[in-house]
């Protein structure tokens, strides 16, 4: 007589961990970082995890290559700041809690039309349509002011209600409503991934031509995507509409597609939890990096520059990396390395960074007089002994760089070898 068992799939502890520590984290944040500037950026970082995981779902997942992925989120900004006056006029009985899933459905609705004659064609068309769509409706932006608001833009007030106490007024209660979308929204794309239809995104994007081959169309699955992906923008712009309580034509804007291009690739659009990097990187890029220096945008171009040359994969691309490194237990032979590589690289910023704000000063500060302060240094902006001492600073440093990085290189190509090694060994065993 046979008996019938049953097995059951371990739990993926790691991933429960993971999760887990998320969720901590958002938790945690606002009472470590007690400021209402803290607070105010722990809710922009919440809204641009879910809009740069939306964007990965085509970027990284489908391979779509998108230059408006802002109309969608920008969108439903608008519907969500529309709907949220008319919530407070009395109109309609909605919570405020729920304004954000109405701006994802408006950019949703729009993803359906906008998304069907963008999906039919990919790769460069494809991208050159969402940069065409974009331009478009920022155009309209401008072209209809009693929908857009014109230049000033539409403002509301999230303060409509009260609901057990919860009025949204204070920055630390919207905070937690932000932190509840961004957990659902991050885990629901998330499951997106492991589903038929996410691993299908993936076969398109990898080989269109076989899935074509075993039946499947592969315009409707980028179209089923589109429209996945523009939802959970429209989630995002719902929630900057309440955390803002304005939107402008500048949210449909091609510098905020950019953006999320240029944050999605430096977070590392190969990894899931990569956009999640990217969009606290941006954040702190916009709030912070734009205090500090008003060449901000500079460094930024030179930093994206920096990654697509020496780290394609983005950040998360070189954590996952030096994790596997760490796990045969050699990661202690390139940290010597790792400290030079940061050392010379601190010497570069040094030189270029004086350069920099030399012509900066320059140009924007000249009434101040020739003397502007840089890393503890007084420069002399119009002096020939800060301009050598700079350039030469810079030469210096780049020299340097290339010798350590050349280094790194070799040490780092041993370490694969022996990784190698180590891998066949214990499949022997």
């Amino acid at each position: 007589m046979s008996r019938t068992h049953y097995e059951f799939k371990p739990w993926n502890v790691g991933r429960w961990v993971i999760w887990g520590l998320f969720v901590l984290i958002m938790l945690v944040a606002p009472k470590l970082f007690t400021s209402s500037l803290s607070h105010t950026m722990l809710s922009q970082m919440g809204i641009a995890i879910i809009v740069c995981l939306s964007y990965n779902m085509l970027l990284g997942q489908g391979g779509m290559l998108s230059f408006g992925h802002a109309v969608y989120s920008g969108m439903g900004s608008f519907l969500a700041i529309h709907t949220l006056n008319v919530v407070g006029s009395g109109q309609w009985a909605l919570p405020v809690s729920l304004i954000p899933i109405v701006g994802g459905l408006a950019a949703a609705l729009f993803a359906v039309v906008l998304g069907w004659v963008t999906t039919k064609k990919a790769a460069t068309p494809f991208a050159m349509i969402t940069l065409g769509v974009g331009e478009l409706v920022w155009a309209m932006a401008l072209m209809f002011p009693d929908f857009f608001g014109g230049e000033g833009g539409i403002s509301g007030d999230r303060v409509t209600g009260n609901t057990l106490g919860i009025t949204y007024g204070p920055q630390i209660q919207l905070y937690y409503l932000i932190a509840a979308y961004t957990l659902v929204c991050t885990a629901l794309m998330f499951a997106f991934t492991r589903t038929p239809l996410g691993r299908m995104l993936n076969a398109v994007r990898d080989n269109p031509e076989r899935v074509e081959f075993v039946g499947y169309n592969t315009q409707m699955v980028r179209y089923i995507a589109f429209v996945i992906a523009g939802f959970f923008a429209g989630v995002s712009g719902g929630l900057g509409a309440l955390n803002f309580e304005i939107v402008t034509a500048e949210v449909v804007g091609a510098h905020r597609s950019g953006a999320y291009l240029l944050f999605t690739f430096l977070g590392g659009a190969t990894f899931f939890f990569g956009p999640i990097l990217g969009a606290i990187l941006m954040v702190l890029a916009f709030v912070l990096l734009s205090e500090l220096t008003k060449a901000w945008l500079l460094y930024l171009g030179f930093i994206f520059l920096f990654m697509v040359m020496y780290a394609p994969g983005g950040v998360a691309s070189l954590i996952m990396m030096n994790l596997r490194v760490a796990s045969f237990g050699m990661l202690r032979r390139v940290w010597a390395s790792y400290l030079a590589l940061a050392g010379t690289g601190l010497v570069i910023l040094a030189g270029a960074g004086a350069m920099i704000e030399m012509v900066y000063h320059l140009q924007l500060n000249a009434a101040l007089g020739n003397e502007l302060t840089f890393m503890g240094a007084t420069l002399n902006a119009k002096g020939f002994n800060s301009w050598f001492g700079s350039a030469f600073v810079l030469v210096t440093g780049l020299g340097l760089f290339e010798l350590t990085r050349r280094q790194f290189l070799h040490d780092w190509s041993d370490i694969q070898v022996d990784i190698e090694k180590e891998i066949k060994r214990r499949e022997a065993l």
